[in-house]
């Protein structure tokens, strides 16, 4: 009996695990669409704000000797 309720209590922490790694990946998926939409938006609208910069300012390059 003591070996059967041990494996109970694995099961079930298991499933727990698996419940809130599921709940992880969904929240992420969300973030992901909602960014996507987001820009998606921004292109669509005309508003290049949503899209952050593409360069930092700095010069890449030193000019040569």
């Amino acid at each position: 009996m003591h070996v059967y309720r041990l494996h109970e209590l694995r099961a079930a922490e298991l499933r727990r695990r698996a419940e809130q790694d599921r709940l992880v990946r969904e929240a992420l998926r969300a973030r992901r669409a909602a960014r996507r939409a987001a820009r998606r938006a921004a292109r669509h609208s005309g508003n290049k704000e949503a899209e952050g910069p593409v360069s930092t300012g700095r010069k890449r390059f030193v000019p040569a000797a």
